[in-house]
């Protein structure tokens, strides 16, 4: 049966508010990743740009974007472990809204080869410059600290590291290995950039065979010049195409592909429904879809936030495509509750 992508009509639902708040502790996502507490927008709106659509009083975010602050003894646990290993996190870099549900679950994102990139997205909240000289011992804390943590999934991001030969791709297996030395019944999923779309590149990680294999296109074909500048979606979409083609040449048919799009750049609604169509052909088989929130004025202006409703609407779709998993809502992230995608641990997972 085809799947149904017309656009849904939201306005016989009223206003939509999928957080609760019995206690009194959640926050607005500018508490948790702009000090100071909430302002319009969180602060973020700069003279002349228009009110996002959909904006709660004031133009501020709606009540649906709000996020719990972290707390408790596994939050300050996790944070400690990744202090003493002297380890990045993507969770904090890129000022990710569920670090307080993430941390106080006990897992992390990590972010290796170093905290500055080589790339300026429109998009990103991670410094951009010169990387520092790459830290030889970074997959063997990433390994010590999964251990500490004890974790059974990890998620392992990158940096963009242009600078190198081979785009770290060679650190990135590496951590790999020695998080399987170290923790042989966890399972790792690794994000990483397009490697210039180097074949031999992208060969090196999938030989370590890491049971997700992520790399994200961000948003739809028509805005990826303003919002990766340095990326192309074909390119992006060759990486998870030839990723696949040599998982099954290694006999490794198990990994799974999976990328991820933002919405509220200015996308049309059925602008998204061909990018999931087109990757849907790629035989990609996770898909996660998130609110874009902008990280500082300097960032690409926020154009619509997209209601629960229609990141609900997104997943039927998706899941009607042939998706093997769609984790899509206002908060979800890349790496948020990956553990869910790992072959035999699928779980009924909200959106």
């Amino acid at each position: 049966m085809a799947p149904n992508t017309a656009r849904p009509d939201f306005s016989s639902l009223g206003e939509l508010n999928v957080v609760s708040n019995p206690s009194g502790g959640h926050a607005s996502p500018s508490e948790v990743m702009y000090p100071g507490g909430p302002q319009t927008d969180g602060g973020l709106l700069a003279p002349g740009d228009p009110m996002p659509e959909n904006a709660g009083p004031g133009g501020r975010r709606p009540e649906w974007l709000k996020v719990r602050i972290g707390a408790g003894s596994t939050y300050a646990g996790t944070k400690r472990v990744l202090r003493s290993e002297a380890l990045n996190t993507v969770c904090e870099e890129a000022r990710c809204p569920n670090i307080g549900e993430c941390w106080a679950l006990g897992t992390a994102t990590f972010m290796i080869l170093g905290s500055v990139c080589t790339r300026n997205c429109g998009f990103c909240a991670i410094d951009t410059g010169r990387p520092p000289v790459t830290d030889h011992d970074e997959p063997r804390r990433v390994a010590e600290a999964t251990k500490l943590m004890g974790l059974q999934h990890v998620v392992v991001t990158m940096v963009a590291r242009d600078d190198l030969p081979d785009g770290g791709a060679r650190m990135v297996a590496e951590t790999i290995r020695q998080i399987r030395l170290e923790n042989p019944s966890t399972s790792i999923e690794v994000l990483i950039s397009d490697l210039n779309g180097r074949p031999d590149d992208i060969r090196t990680v999938v030989e370590a065979q890491p049971d997700i294999l992520n790399h994200n296109v961000e948003t739809v074909p028509r805005l990826q010049k303003p919002v990766r500048r340095r990326a192309r979606w074909d390119r992006s979409v060759s990486v998870l195409t030839h990723s696949r083609a040599v998982a099954t040449e290694i006999g490794f048919d198990a990994m799974v592909t999976k990328t991820g799009m933002m919405l509220g750049l200015g996308e049309s609604w059925d602008e998204i429904i061909e990018a999931m169509r087109l990757l849907r052909e790629a035989d990609v088989d996770v898909l996660t879809i998130g609110q874009y929130l902008r990280p500082s004025a300097k960032h690409l202006p926020l154009v619509k936030y997209y209601t629960p409703a229609e990141f609900m609407s997104l997943r039927r779709t998706g899941k009607e495509m042939g998706f093997r998993h769609v984790q899509s809502g206002p908060l979800v992230r890349s790496s948020y509750h990956a553990a869910e995608q790992v072959p035999g641990r699928e779980t009924a997972a909200a959106v």
